[in-house]
């Protein structure tokens, strides 16, 4: 390990490391839970986007040249 990943001043991305993570240990309710957990996430993310989209189209609504 060198001194830049020691002493990083970014934080590491969380989905990266969701992913390295190592599935094997788990047991079948704890891949249930994740499974859950992630699913919940996505819909956060989805209804975040969904409002986003919305308030980009009435942005570029109001400011439509017309």
């Amino acid at each position: 390990m060198d001194l830049e990943d020691l002493f990083s001043g970014k934080p590491s991305d969380p989905l990266t490391e969701l992913a390295r993570q190592e599935l094997g240990p788990l047991s079948v309710a704890e891949l249930d839970e994740r499974i859950a957990a992630l699913r919940a996430e996505i819909a956060r993310v989805e209804a975040h986007l969904a409002e986003t989209a919305a308030h980009r189209a009435s942005a570029d609504a109001l400011f439509a040249k017309r």
